[in-house]
């Protein structure tokens, strides 16, 4: 059985959703902020959340990692285009794309102190990552014009990592008009039986 360790408006909100429509039983384990003990920064040494254990035991971290391991585990869900589908190649170059760049931002956004040695460079580091979020938001919004999805002609986990990006964006409201093709997945997804059951315990947009 796997085992999550997570936390609300994390991370983690993708991966239960990849569990979820898997439909495969896992242990969820809620890590509170704060100083963590060793026995989770032995299974985690950034000490960030989500964490996966898996059933042979090894611990995985990185959500667009744990994403891919999942959908190629469990082909039947549909979590992302087969191996052997041209879609796949969209597929992988959006996970990698959010993960490397959108959620790089939203880290040096949330927490700013960490990015820089000059207390009064905290703002600046800020807004450098909000113009790059913007940026990405662009061209995801051009990708999907015309195009209902990501990668392909169904729901992967990337529509789903995108939109839980969206949601931590800092000017959230701003979404629907300046990317309407990012606005319109998000949208559709809000009304998603298992998103909106994640959304109820994450809070991460208004029901």
């Amino acid at each position: 059985m796997y085992k999550l360790y997570t936390r609300a408006n994390t991370g983690g909100f993708v991966i239960e959703a990849a569990l979820a429509l898997a439909g495969v039983p896992f242990d969820q384990i809620d890590v509170p902020k704060g100083r963590p003990d060793q026995a989770f920064l032995d299974i985690s040494p950034l000490n960030q959340v989500p964490v996966l254990i898996l059933p042979d035991g090894r611990s995985m971290t990185e959500s667009a990692a744990i994403c891919i391991l999942l959908a190629e585990r469990h082909p039947e869900a549909g979590l992302a285009p087969a191996a052997s589908s041209a879609d796949r190649a969209d597929f992988l170059r959006w996970m990698f794309f959010m993960s490397s760049v959108i959620y790089s931002a939203d880290l040096r956004f949330f927490y700013a102190h960490r990015y820089t040695t000059d207390p009064r460079g905290v703002d600046a580091v800020k807004r450098a990552a909000v113009s790059e979020m913007d940026r990405s938001f662009a061209i995801l919004d051009a990708a999907l014009a015309g195009h209902d999805w990501l990668a392909g002609d169904q729901l992967s986990l990337a529509d789903i990592y995108l939109v839980m990006l969206v949601a931590w964006h800092p000017e959230v409201a701003k979404v629907p008009t300046a990317w309407p093709n990012i606005g319109r997945l998000w949208a559709n997804l809000r009304e998603h039986r298992v998103i909106k059951r994640l959304n109820a315990s994450h809070d991460m947009w208004p029901a």
